[in-house]
């Protein structure tokens, strides 16, 4: 009994030929359309994990902003 990975059970939901294609070990004619895809995916994840840094940067530049506004109207800035 061979074990069953997720990627299978995904290909197998979204088109259950391609799923049987896979096990036979034919591989797609659409390598190019492929790989352009997985090129746009990964550009993708990157824009993504660059958003949640700028957010992160902004969340810590608007708490810096605030601290030292405080200090300055309480007058004990240095």
């Amino acid at each position: 009994m061979s074990t069953i990975r997720a990627s299978e059970l995904g290909t197998y939901l979204y088109c259950k030929r391609a799923w049987w294609y896979q096990k036979q070990g034919c591989s797609p004619d659409n390598q190019n359309e492929l790989a352009a895809g997985t090129k746009i995916h990964f550009q993708h994840t990157r824009l993504v994990m660059v958003s949640g840094c700028l957010r992160v940067l902004a969340y810590v530049t608007i708490i810096i902003a605030i601290v030292l506004l405080a200090i300055y109207l309480t007058g004990k800035l240095i």
